[in-house]
């Protein structure tokens, strides 16, 4: 059956309309495996939707070398090197050419700034990525961020005068949930898996993404970021505060990475699919004569690639470090996707992609890629569904480089239909572009109670508002 997939892509806005009109601007800076960007959006507290301002983006492999004295905390996938002063000029840099490219001022027109990574394979324990991200506070504050645009304000007073008629705080205050999902931390207090805010960040995000493709991503929804490291939540029905009863961790965008590597068409460490990907336009007629070479390949790819239950035992998976044990108390599932043990077999997955490449060429190498990913998403959703985490009304959202790319929206949905989740799978599932700035728009919004009663990002799928369930939750404590 043939899916037109949902992709959602928000329309850019005008430095005069900012200035002029109700616009909360939100800077999200992320350091990514694979990119770093800080891309500017900008809320309508009118209509509650964001609009794209700006987007810088640089490769995260060319941060600079450590210094003399400096110490290493942490490395991308790929081994490139990062020191807390390497990651702080990298941010700055970052974020004053975004701001500059937008002819904006970081003091006068900033509302808010989010830090966000996915840089944690370099890590040992999930609770190290708390150094990362203040590293990239001393990053935002060199550019000239005050502390107070990366903090919740104390009260209404403390937000702007041309914004206190559309926050709530006088009513509700920030408690941590985000797009009303409690974070997975209530019986442990404790990080469960490394990129946890990713996760929060992008299920916020693809929440806003989806109203301009008019589906309704309330919970119960599960987000998958498809970045090199895979992250993302499986949210619960529950109301007013829904929970999250599963997460994602391991690889993802490494997958194709490694493939594309073994074609020799990029560099054979550094190199990744997101660099030639664009470049060439497929030729699907031609690859019709190929789908059962294509399809024994895939099978070759899968044979490398674990979908499962993060096993208890396990302190790492798929390079991420997880805290299993804290997962189960916190009534939390892990799911997640490694090639071999920890990595031991992306090697082998480059070896498949010269393999492909020296005998069909770079067009199947693509289209197995496409495959690749639709089917580790079929697997991901299937192991949720086998442990009871899918719901009759649950929302899927995907995001990330390694999920919109080529056909692989089109693909993921033939796979999901397999699945028999709903009637119509296309009405369930949301492709969402920059989901982490997204929801570092609605993190911004959340920490200041600019919400929008009329068009909710929280509560039930098809429900109203939860607003004044947030003040009867909120009074009685």
């Amino acid at each position: 059956m043939g899916y037109k997939p949902k992709i959602a892509d928000s329309p850019s806005v005008s430095v005069l309309d900012i200035k002029t009109k109700p616009y909360f601007v939100v800077a999200s800076v992320e350091v990514g495996n694979t990119t770093t960007k800080c891309i500017l959006m900008a809320t309508n507290l009118e209509d509650g939707k964001s609009r794209h301002l700006t987007k810088n983006i640089s490769m995260t492999r060319d941060v600079r070398k450590p210094k003399p004295g400096e110490t290493v905390f942490g490395k991308t996938l790929s081994g490139v090197d990062f020191t807390r002063e390497s990651v702080a000029e990298l941010v700055r840099d970052t974020l004053l050419d975004a701001v500059k490219k937008a002819k904006l001022d970081v003091k006068n027109d900033l509302n808010f700034v989010v830090r966000s990574t996915g840089v944690v394979a370099g890590f040992d324990v999930p609770d190290d990525v708390g150094e990362f991200i203040k590293a990239m506070a001393d990053g935002c504050l060199m550019a000239g961020v005050p502390p107070n645009k990366m903090t919740p304000p104390m009260s209404v007073d403390n937000i702007p005068k041309s914004y206190r008629k559309y926050s709530k705080l006088d009513q509700v205050i920030f408690d941590g949930a985000v797009a009303s999902v409690n974070p997975p931390t209530g019986a442990t207090g404790v990080e469960i898996v490394a990129n946890e805010m990713e996760g929060e960040l992008v299920t916020a995000g693809i929440k806003e993404g989806a109203k301009w493709v008019d589906i309704d991503f309330r919970n119960p929804c599960i987000s998958i970021d498809f970045g090199t490291t895979l992250a993302g939540r499986i949210i619960s029905p529950d109301e007013p505060y829904a929970n999250t009863i599963g997460n994602f961790c391991g690889y993802a965008g490494a997958i194709p990475d490694a493939i594309i590597r073994g074609t020799g068409q990029v560099d054979e460490k550094l190199g990744t699919a997101l660099e030639i990907f664009d470049k060439k336009v497929m030729n699907f007629i031609k690859l019709k004569f190929k789908d059962n070479t294509i399809q024994n390949y895939v099978e070759k790819a899968h044979e490398y690639i674990n979908i499962e239950k993060v096993p208890e035992n396990r302190t790492k998976y798929g390079s991420v470090p997880v805290n299993p044990s804290a997962a189960k108390e916190d009534g939390v599932t892990l799911i997640g996707c490694d090639v071999g043990d920890n990595g031991s077999g992306l090697d082998e997955l480059m070896k498949l992609g010269a393999e492909i490449y020296q005998k069909e060429g770079i067009d199947v190498v693509y289209a197995v890629i496409d495959e690749v990913m639709a089917k580790v998403v079929y697997r991901l959703i299937k192991v949720a569904n086998e442990e009871g985490l899918v719901f009759d009304d649950t929302a899927i959202g995907l995001s990330g480089r390694a999920a919109l790319t080529g056909n692989k929206p089109k693909l993921i949905l033939k796979y999901l239909d397999e699945l028999k989740l709903h009637d119509k799978i296309d009405d369930h599932v949301v492709f969402v572009d920059d989901g982490l700035a997204r929801g570092a728009a609605v993190m911004a919004r959340c920490m200041n109670s600019l919400g929008t009663p009329f068009n909710p990002l929280g509560g039930h799928r098809g429900g109203k508002c939860i607003l004044g369930e947030r003040i009867k939750l909120q009074s009685r404590k």
